[in-house]
């Protein structure tokens, strides 16, 4: 008799990619560069622990997305590609490797995100303050932005404490819509991510707040539009819009691939609804062109102040 049981289930085939989300496998020399780099400072980078599919355009640039906090997540989330289970050690010496890098490639706007570190007192947000200390001391000149977890049960003086260490954006994403997060993002809760951005602007309401979601999980038109409008809400100023892709077959599957006019579609939704800057296409991540985009929202940020100015005197 055949032992049925020990037969493996046939594995679903991987969905073929449209023509308009498929890239080319980084080949520069600014890429293996910018890869030597981070492995002579002992640096883990979001490009790489969640595969990007920008990794070669932006390395081919020298822009990196520095992961810190380590590349062991205490979260298991059906999307991401970062290895979970129980982290090492914070490294003393992230901060001051995390500037050199940024001093090394010349960079003028820096991206620095983490893993979850449920397991550390404050989460971790006192790694993010050291970091941001450590590129003004180095780097004057580089602009931060940061991509923090939610801080779950610590947010507050988490927040606190990294805005008084003063960044220039503050990106916390969303990642999709409330209905999609029992099963896509499990460990989180929406609202408390929208409270989390919503602390940042009082606090400091000079600091530029981010957020994104990401397309093809099954959300639907008018769940997207209702988060923009709950981003606005927060006074959010930055949306990001891009396509999910699986990491593997054991991760959450693509339901769609949103086609670029539809992309399109939304990031007009998305201006007219008042985000100071938006993004969103196919390939969009939270720190794809983050330094141009940051230029463009602070000069648009800049034209309102001067037409209120303008508005109040006449």
């Amino acid at each position: 008799m055949n032992d049925l049981s020990s037969v493996p289930e046939p594995r679903e085939p991987r969905q073929r990619k449209p023509d308009w989300i498929r890239v080319k496998a980084p080949t520069s020399q600014g890429y293996n560069d910018t890869r030597k780099l981070m492995r002579e400072l002992n640096l883990n980078t979001v490009c790489e622990e969640a595969a990007c599919p920008n990794i070669g355009e932006c390395w081919t640039k020298k822009h990196a997305t520095v992961m810190i906090l380590g590349d062991v997540c205490t979260r298991a989330c059906a999307f991401c590609n970062v290895k979970t289970g129980m982290p090492r050690m914070v490294d003393p010496l992230e901060p001051e490797h995390t500037a050199a890098a940024a001093a090394k490639l010349g960079l003028e706007h820096i991206v620095v995100t983490s893993v979850d570190r449920d397991d550390l007192p404050d989460g971790g947000a006192g790694q993010f303050v050291k970091v941001i200390k450590a590129l003004r001391r180095e780097t004057p000149d580089t602009t931060i932005e940061i991509l923090t977890p939610d801080f779950r049960g610590k947010m507050r003086p988490a927040v606190e404490a990294i805005c008084e260490a003063g960044p220039d954006v503050y990106n916390h994403n969303l990642e999709t819509v409330p209905r999609l997060y029992p099963t896509i993002r499990p460990g989180a809760r929406y609202y408390a991510s929208l409270r989390l951005l919503e602390e940042v602007k009082s606090h400091d309401p000079m600091i530029f707040t981010k957020s994104g979601i990401m397309l093809g999980l099954g959300e639907q038109r008018l769940e997207v539009h209702q988060v923009m409008d709950d981003m606005r809400t927060a006074d959010i100023d930055f949306m990001t819009m891009g396509q999910y892709l699986q990491p593997t077959p054991r991760h959450a599957k693509i339901e769609e691939f949103v086609t670029p006019k539809a992309f399109d579609a939304y990031g007009a939704i998305a201006r007219a609804k008042g985000f100071l800057q938006v993004a969103a296409s196919p390939l969009t991540r939270s720190s794809y062109h983050a330094g141009d985009d940051f230029a463009e929202m602070r000069a648009a940020r800049e034209a309102k102040f001067a037409k209120a100015a303008a508005k109040q005197s006449a």
